[in-house]
């Protein structure tokens, strides 16, 4: 492996991160939800390990026209959006036109992922986070906070890398948070992956589709058996 490559791929950063979750949550019967795209495959595995409810939870950063790299906050599927410290100080009009076209995208993406389907019941479970990595935590706060308005009754933030420093209301937010690896260097999420490719909208509903197969295998089997 390249010097600073610390997983091979997603799967492989899947694998290892769920071992790290297995002994706390294996029985907790967790809703683990993936951000999409990464999170969602580095999600499935963390679910096969920890049984439980997956599906994706839509977020999206939220980024300015004219430069769309630069984060300035995310929305979340409930409408909610958190603001990072470089969208703060923008008119508020601005953001609210932002908000509204990207809240627009997250909707699609509900309906394309989910099939538009609500988000499973959470009330007082564990609900476990996923993402490929943490860059500036935005994402992960919309998602959160979103978690917590419907009742969640203990959040866990889990991924492969973050920087040292993200959005603090992270820290704020969640019960428990589980970070594999946190280079000195860290500059993009894909730095620490071999293999980072951009994953498809059909390959993402592909490893959905796949998980609810495969759990309603296991509750046939387990059924006959009785």
């Amino acid at each position: 492996m390249e010097e600073g490559k610390k997983f091979k791929n997603r799967k492989e950063a899947g694998l290892r991160l769920g071992r790290v979750l297995l002994e706390d949550y294996k029985n907790s019967n967790p809703v683990v939800l993936g951000i999409p795209r990464g999170g969602v495959e580095v999600g499935y595995y963390v679910a096969n390990m920890l049984g439980g409810e997956f599906t994706a939870i839509v977020t999206k950063k939220l980024s300015l026209p004219i430069f769309r790299e630069l984060a300035i906050g995310a929305v979340s599927e409930d409408g909610s959006y958190f603001l990072l410290e470089s969208g703060k100080s923008m008119e508020e009009s601005n953001v609210d036109q932002i908000v509204k076209d990207q809240y627009r995208e997250v909707k699609e993406r509900i309906i394309l992922y989910r099939k538009g389907k609500n988000l499973p019941d959470m009330k007082n479970r564990t609900v476990i986070i996923i993402d490929d990595g943490i860059a500036t935590g935005a994402t992960l706060v919309a998602a959160l906070e979103t978690c917590k308005s419907r009742g969640a009754g203990k959040l866990v933030v889990a991924a492969p890398v973050s920087g040292r420093r993200f959005a603090s209301k992270v820290i704020e937010l969640a019960d428990d948070i589980r970070i594999l690896v946190q280079p000195n260097d860290f500059y993009a999420v894909g730095q620490v992956y071999e293999d980072f490719y951009n994953l498809s909208d059909n390959q993402l509903i592909k490893i959905l589709k796949d998980y609810n197969e495969d759990q309603e295998i296991f509750r046939n089997a387990i059924s006959s058996e009785r």
